[in-house]
This record gives C-alpha cells, sequence and structure tokens, in this order.
C-alpha cells in the first residue's frame, strides 16, 4: 500500500512540475523572489488541478530592513 500511495504522489507531483515548466517558471530569464518561488512551489504542489483551470498565484511583500 505505501508503494502505491508513493507513486502517486510521485506522479501528482511530477505532473505538477510538467505544468510549471510549461508556463515557464523554471527559466534562466526570471528573477527569484518570494511571488515567483510561491508560484512556482504551489503550481508543483497542484500537480494535475493545474490542466482543470487552476493557476495558483501568490503575491507576498517581504518587510523592507531598517536602515
Amino acid at each position: 500500500m505505501k508503494t502505491i500511495v508513493t507513486l502517486i504522489v510521485l506522479a501528482w507531483l511530477a505532473i505538477g512540475a510538467l505544468a510549471a515548466w510549461q508556463r515557464g517558471y523554471f527559466g534562466d530569464d526570471r528573477d527569484v523572489s518570494c511571488t515567483s518561488a510561491g508560484d512556482t512551489l504551489l503550481t508543483v504542489v497542484s500537480g494535475p488541478l493545474n490542466y482543470a483551470g487552476v493557476n495558483p498565484k501568490v503575491d507576498c511583500t517581504l518587510p523592507e530592513p531598517s536602515k
């Protein structure tokens, strides 16, 4: 049973990684920020739901350091 669950989870994440790759999230020309990293992570985790119309987006702002 563990093997089946593991295979399902790996397939789910692989489909999500494929969706992120198709959206261009793994390109070298993108700036890495909280938002882009969050979008990529959510796309991978949402897996096959990406092909059902889910387009997860993150809007995060980090506090600026004090001067």
